[in-house]
């Protein structure tokens, strides 16, 4: 079976119209994790934030979906329609699940290039093809020029968004979701070794030592500029940790107890006691600081390696 015009418009309108709501499951999903104490973002930032992608949509979508297609739902077609002829069976269900299949081999592809987590990559992938599948055994039964794909496909992206977005707002308020809260690490678990993007290494010891490699630290005060590009000391060298349950120790608690975390102390002169705030979750906890300007700080974020 080729490609048809009709059919790689249908192949792309259908792709294009999940992307919308798809990426509004990713924002209410950073929306309702951890925002590391709303370190320099408000809820104006968080809107604006939401509303660039779409004015760029209508030039993106189309292309997203067309290299979605072109990648994944096509191919499928193709090989589901050889399939069904020679081991029987409808199209649609072969074409469903060659289209996971996809998925699930681009995955792997993404694992080996890019070192992807296979078991999150994978169901998501395979999760992409689901509704265009369904969709297009839809259009297939309408007739018309392209304006009888694409206007459907519009509507069933905005009624999705919508969809997606009141589920966004009754979910916390109704307690489907829980608010977030930062995971309960006991010393234990703190121990090992922490990085950053940034090339900065946390060493934390069974003994309460720690090992600092370009890591910043807060600076002695007057030092350095709190407005400034990097407003703390960069630190390599040894020190001492412990682990602050209640969060006596955080600087930026309004109360005598604040949000758990790691007071790192070094030794030798650089820079002063930080406390490293614990955020992410159990299977991916993170430590985190907001140096400088409270309004806009710089957020350094160590995550633990395997």
């Amino acid at each position: 079976m080729g490609w048809g015009n009709r059919r790689i418009h249908e192949a792309a309108a259908v792709c294009a119209a999940q992307f919308p709501a798809i990426g509004l499951i990713w924002w209410i999903r950073d929306q309702l994790g951890d925002d590391y104490e709303n370190a320099g973002a408000t809820g104006a930032l968080a809107v604006f934030g939401l509303l660039c992608p779409l004015v760029v949509a209508p030039l993106v979508l189309p292309v997203l979906g067309l290299l979605h297609a072109a990648v994944q739902v096509l191919p499928a077609q193709v090989l589901a329609h050889r399939a069904a002829r020679r081991a029987r069976g409808p199209v649609w269900a072969w074409h469903l699940a060659l289209t996971t299949v996809l998925g699930v081999a681009w995955a792997a592809l993404a694992l080996l290039l890019w070192d992807w987590p296979f078991t999150t990559t994978a169901p998501l992938l395979a999760a992409l093809g689901v509704l265009p599948v369904l969709g297009l055994g839809w259009l297939r039964r309408r007739t018309g020029g392209l304006r009888a794909v694409w206007l459907p496909a519009l509507f069933a992206s905005v009624g999705l968004f919508l969809l997606v977005l009141l589920g966004g707002v009754l979910a916390p308020v109704t307690g489907i979701v829980d608010e977030y809260e930062p995971p309960a690490l006991s010393a234990g678990q703190l121990t090992g070794v922490w990085r950053d993007e940034k090339g900065a290494v946390l060493r934390l010891g069974t003994d309460g030592r720690a090992e600092l490699t370009d890591l910043p630290t807060e600076a002695e005060p007057g030092s350095v500029d709190p407005y400034a590009e990097s407003p703390f000391d960069v630190c390599d060298g040894t020190g001492t940790w412990l682990l602050d349950g209640k969060g006596g120790h955080d600087p930026y608690a309004n109360g005598p107890e604040g949000r758990p975390g790691v007071v790192v102390r070094p030794a030798g002169g650089c820079g002063q006691e930080t406390y490293w705030r614990i955020g992410g979750t159990e299977s991916e906890p993170e430590l985190f600081v907001p140096f400088g300007d409270p309004d806009a700080p710089d957020l350094r974020i160590l995550k633990q390696a395997p």
